[in-house]
């Protein structure tokens, strides 16, 4: 009968012959899932022999994780901010630099009583819960938004679970604030705080086989892909309050061009944070009274820095 340790080493050999990234943690991570223990225990019992009823479920796993499909739909989660959200195909897997994205806001943000948030390509939710979840003190009115029906249904799923007063609707960008019907329900704007992971991928460009499961809809952007980017900045403007803070994940190599793109259309104090491996991906700007609609009252108690 194999042990724990000797299926992890034959499993991880396998993964890596797949050409899996990360295949020890992967295999170490349907280990624990199968048993229902935690890596420390597992640590303590690598002598432990595993019976053929406890491979049966793990083989499964481990061929389709050989396949490239990603760790986070086979366990059904993935941590973020120190919480468990859902995970699965109908939204984008959330990424380690969006852990830093959500610091950076939490981190420049000026908190104020009854703040307005909006989390714009919500996917998952992780971003906009988070915040709500981080920023609970200030009872913050949290607005998510994603084209996707599919996405807003996860997003929902994990908000229930994490207790997160949010509200959410489907738009493509800033569609759900022009209502063709009477009827619509119209979200609140005058944000204090915009946070966005929008589609960055240039179509055409070859991804992962992992990332190839994550919907179409959420990576690609155009030719360069920041044709949604740019939309985005330019459609957001009435609906900013004066020294808001705007703040993006694009890819690696394209935040000194977002920050371009966000100082034309008047976007004050920007610039681009790096994540810890020095990428320059985070574009940041502060909205000005100038992009309120024409008879909108300036709020008071804004900042813009």
């Amino acid at each position: 009968m194999k042990t724990i340790q000797d299926i992890l080493t034959s499993g991880t050999a396998y993964l890596e012959s797949r050409g899996i990234e990360g295949a020890r943690h992967s295999m170490q991570s349907l280990l624990v899932h199968v048993l229902g223990k935690n890596k420390t225990w597992l640590y303590l019992h690598y002598d432990d022999p595993l019976s053929e009823e406890q491979l049966v479920p793990l083989r499964d796993l481990l061929r389709e994780r050989g396949k490239g499909v990603p760790l986070q739909h086979l366990l059904g989660s993935t941590e973020f901010y120190r919480r468990e959200f859902r995970t699965d195909a109908r939204a984008l897997i959330p990424r380690p630099e969006t852990e830093e994205l959500v610091e950076m806001a939490l981190s420049k943000v000026q908190r104020k009583p009854g703040m307005k948030v909006l989390d714009m390509g919500c996917g998952s939710g992780i971003i906009g819960i988070t915040l709500a979840l981080e920023l609970a003190a200030t009872q913050p009115e949290v607005v998510m938004a994603d084209i996707s029906e599919a996405a807003l249904s996860l997003t929902l799923e994990n908000a229930t679970a994490l207790g997160a007063r949010v509200k959410t609707y489907r738009s493509d960008l800033f569609s759900a604030w022009q209502p063709e019907e009477n009827n619509a329900v119209v979200p609140p704007d005058g944000f204090d705080l915009v946070l966005a992971n929008l589609p960055y991928v240039p179509d055409g460009e070859e991804v992962s086989a992992e990332v190839m499961h994550d919907p179409a809809t959420a990576l690609y952007g155009g030719a360069d892909g920041l044709d949604i980017v740019r939309r985005f900045l330019k459609e957001a403007k009435p609906h900013l309050a004066p020294g808001c803070l705007v703040l993006l994940e694009v890819g690696h190599d394209q935040g000194e061009a977002t920050r371009a793109c966000m100082e034309e259309l008047g976007y004050t104090h920007t610039g681009v944070l790096t994540d810890m491996s020095g990428k320059a991906r985070f574009p940041m700007g502060y909205a000005t009274a100038d992009f309120m609609p024409t008879g909108t009252e300036t709020k008071e108690g804004s900042s813009n820095a």
